[in-house]
């Protein structure tokens, strides 16, 4: 039988997952720029995210310019754009499948099986999402170390990775194990069923009587 503890467990992963998701889609650290090798100004630290670049100085005041075109961008954040929102979105719809499948519900509790099949769909929705956003961050995270150790790139400007690669791969990691654990915890049909014991006098031999 389906372990309501265990799936309450991977909904709650699920769910800090999603806050992770979206969290890293709006900030603006998906990469900074690098400090190493010599001659580079300190005085001032650059963030680009999925939506805006910001300049932090030394002095502690933040300017952020939003991207004023979308066909400039380079394909690796136009890719992790629809990526992660596709990712964000399928998790807020997985919350809602897996919900209505959770055996600490009311819905659909005269169907047991229908409502293990509902958590389970959950628990795949929350895998893709996971993916999609493990794909983001990873195809944006290559890039930049590919840059990086690019010997024609220049010095100043190279850039490293950000809080919000981070905190993306954390965020899919959980969205996949809190998947994983629904989609696991579905029972098996036959464990339910029960058959009758076959007679010991069925089909013996002089067992009739008179």
């Amino acid at each position: 039988m389906a372990n309501a503890g265990l799936q309450l467990l991977g909904y709650t992963l699920a769910s800090l997952g999603l806050l992770g998701l979206i969290a890293s889609t709006a900030m603006a650290e998906w990469k900074m720029s690098s400090y190493a090798g010599d001659n580079i100004i300190t005085a001032q630290a650059m963030y680009e995210g999925l939506w805006q670049s910001c300049v932090s100085q030394s002095t502690g005041q933040l300017q952020c310019k939003t991207y004023d075109s979308l066909l400039q961008l380079p394909g690796e954040v136009q890719g992790a754009r629809a990526l992660m929102i596709i990712a964000a979105f399928l998790c807020g719809i997985g919350l809602l499948v897996a919900a209505v499948g959770m055996k600490c519900t009311t819905c659909l509790s005269d169907n047991q099986e229908q409502k293990n099949k509902v958590a389970m769909a959950g628990g795949v929705l929350f895998i893709i999402a996971g993916v999609c956003a493990l794909s983001a961050t990873s195809w944006y995270g290559e890039n930049i170390r590919r840059k990086f150790f690019d010997p024609f790139t220049p010095t100043n400007a190279r850039y490293e990775f950000g809080k919000a690669l981070y905190v993306g791969w954390g965020a899919s990691v959980l969205a996949i194990i809190g998947g994983s654990m629904l989609c696991c915890n579905c029972p098996n049909k036959a464990a339910g069923k029960s058959f009758p014991p076959p007679s010991r006098a069925a089909g013996r031999p002089g067992t009739d009587r008179v």
